[in-house]
């Protein structure tokens, strides 16, 4: 690839390629994103003659948390592999690394259009919003910001940022309330009933319990489960329904 072709985003680089590069390729870190809770740093991957833009977020730099133990980038990987289970695509490639500043998870780049938030997202109607809620649902994603789903160039969505996620005990905050008591699409309802399986044993659930502790798989094979036979989007609960700051 030509210096010119290097450092684009997630969507525009061939799958096994792009695993290749997050796998085997050398981490150079180009600097701290400094609005951040924890340490995440804009990093430039390097394989060959392939170089693209990743986001490094390493253990040392988490801050620790009461409820959730260290290693708070596992859940990075383990949403990555919840979105490609399910099919949906929402999150852009993670994995698990050893890089310049300790074990993390290093994920693609995505280039977004820095004005759209998921107010705007949801606003619009675009059709992914409805996923990114029944995701947020099963992982029990404890903080989706309005800043957490991102639209590219191409206007399709991601979904960024879960290190809070997964606790074995309801957490759920986010500001995708629109859809409460909604049923919840059809096709989307096929995907979590697919995945209800998957989740209880086998490979899927043999890599989660590598990332997760062993309560908080069995709570997402039940969240899971549960979306998937009420097929209904819930309403708020708890003291804490929206994460703060919003944005």
């Amino acid at each position: 690839m030509s210096e010119a072709g290097r450092d684009r985003p997630a969507d525009r680089i061939d799958p096994a390629r792009a695993r290749a590069l997050l796998g085997e390729g050398e981490v150079e870190v180009l600097g701290r994103i400094p609005w951040a809770s924890n340490a995440t740093v804009l990093a430039r991957v390097t394989l060959d003659d392939l170089a693209w833009l990743a986001i490094y977020k390493p253990e040392r730099g988490e801050r620790p948390l009461w409820d959730f133990p260290a290693g708070l980038y596992r859940r990075e990987v383990a949403a990555w592999l919840l979105s490609e289970a399910l099919g949906w695509g929402l999150v852009p490639l993670t994995l698990e690394r050893d890089g310049p500043l300790g074990p993390g998870s290093l994920q693609l780049f995505v280039d977004f259009q820095e004005q759209v938030t998921a107010f705007d997202l949801l606003e619009s109607g675009h059709p992914a919003m409805r996923a990114v809620a029944a995701f947020d649902v099963i992982a029990n994603n404890a903080d989706r910001k309005a800043g957490h789903t991102l639209l590219d160039a191409a206007g399709r969505v991601w979904a960024i940022d879960h290190g809070v996620c997964f606790h074995d005990e309801p957490k759920l905050r986010t500001v995708i309330w629109e859809f409460a008591a909604e049923p919840v699409p059809e096709p989307l309802v096929a995907d979590l009933a697919r995945l209800c399986g998957r989740l209880r044993g086998g490979d899927l659930a043999a890599r989660l319990g590598e990332l997760l502790r062993p309560a908080e798989v069995r709570a997402l094979a039940g969240r899971t489960e549960r979306l998937a036979e009420e097929a209904v989007f819930p309403e708020p609960g708890g003291d804490r329904p929206y994460p703060w700051p919003l944005v």
